[in-house]
């Protein structure tokens, strides 16, 4: 008698989901507590500014090419969301299509933050040629006495917006079971790509590495709960 196909795993349970959450959010904190950022930025940069600052694979390549080309991809997944599908195991219409409104959603909610911000970037510092003095990110409302508006990190948004992509796997809507291989794949290459823009804009001096930590942390919650959200409203009858 031939054995029995194994059936795909439940979707992950969103208490997991939430937990490992929580302890990137405990870790930002504990990191925001210690000098850890301007530590990070001191070895980086001196009093005349940034090296990195003009290094033309960071800035050329890595943080312009690579904007582009993330630009390039979220209209590919506008393209395969409206594309007609009809292979077996292809997401419904109606994933696909909120797939990139949830990407869309991060990248307005990173910048709306940005807007508000009082934080200035590293290489605006007096310790590195500016005029502002380093204050936490944390004290809103209270001016550092530079340009402000770094934080979080938009390039690393433009990353961790996919996060989304993850979803269907790992959180199907009701009465779907599908593998959860690809999401982690998708998991893993996201937060690739997301330390690698961070990373690029650290050694450059605009971003603090805090900064791309909790940019992952509002993408994150944000994508999760408006996936929530939509699941729930499809198990609607």
């Amino acid at each position: 008698m031939p054995a029995p196909i194994p059936s795909s795993p439940p979707a992950l349970p969103l208490r997991h989901l939430g937990a490992g959450w929580l302890l990137v959010v405990l870790a930002g904190l504990a990191w925001d507590a210690s000098p850890g950022d301007l530590w990070v930025m001191q070895r980086i940069g001196d009093p005349q500014g940034f090296a990195g600052r003009a290094d033309w694979w960071l800035s050329a390549v890595l943080h312009d090419g690579l904007r582009q080309v993330l630009l390039i991809a979220y209209a590919g997944l506008w393209l395969w969301a409206l594309w007609p599908q009809r292979r077996p195991g292809a997401l419904p219409r109606r994933e696909r299509l909120a797939l990139p409104l949830l990407v869309l959603a991060s990248l307005i909610a990173v910048n709306l933050v940005k807007a508000g911000s009082r934080t200035s970037c590293p290489w605006d510092l007096q310790v590195f040629g500016g005029t502002a003095a380093h204050l936490s990110h944390w004290r809103w409302g209270l001016s550092d006495g530079g340009p402000g508006r770094c934080f979080p990190s938009g390039h690393a948004a433009s990353a961790f917006a996919f996060l989304p992509l993850v979803l269907p796997r790992w959180r199907p809507p009701a009465g779907a079971e599908r593998a959860r291989g690809t999401g982690t794949r998708w998991f893993v290459a996201v937060i690739a790509l997301g330390l690698l823009t961070g990373a690029v804009q650290t050694l450059r001096g605009a971003h603090y590495p805090s900064h791309t930590l909790w940019t992952f942390v509002l993408c994150a919650a944000l994508s999760l709960l408006l996936w929530e959200g939509l699941r729930r409203w499809w198990a609607r009858p």
